[in-house]
């Protein structure tokens, strides 16, 4: 038997052997692993969001930005369909400054 065929029946025989226990494996990683890992990262987002300002950038009327051709068909006609009056400026500017 040459030593490629041998090497080959070991590497086969290791890896039949090895996948016995593979869910309970899975799921230590998940416990051990996963589970901190998001609650990591959800705690993050939490105080990133609570560290941030709320308040809407400075609007800069550039004359390429908000170019309007013709009304919108629903409501006013300025608005866009998902506008948010606290992030969308129309081309004149927010329609609130406060909250």
């Amino acid at each position: 038997m040459s030593l490629s065929v041998a090497a080959r029946r070991v590497l086969a025989a290791a890896s039949h052997s090895s996948h016995e226990g593979g869910a309970r494996t899975w799921k230590i990683l998940t416990i051990v692993l996963a589970i901190p890992g998001v609650t990591v990262c959800m705690a993050n987002a939490y105080m990133k969001m609570q560290a941030a300002s709320h308040e809407p950038p400075e609007f800069v009327p550039y004359p390429h930005l908000r170019i309007r051709t013709k009304k919108f068909p629903w409501g006013d006609g300025n608005h866009s369909l998902f506008h948010n009056s606290h992030t969308n400026p129309l081309p004149d500017g927010y329609e609130s400054s406060h909250h």
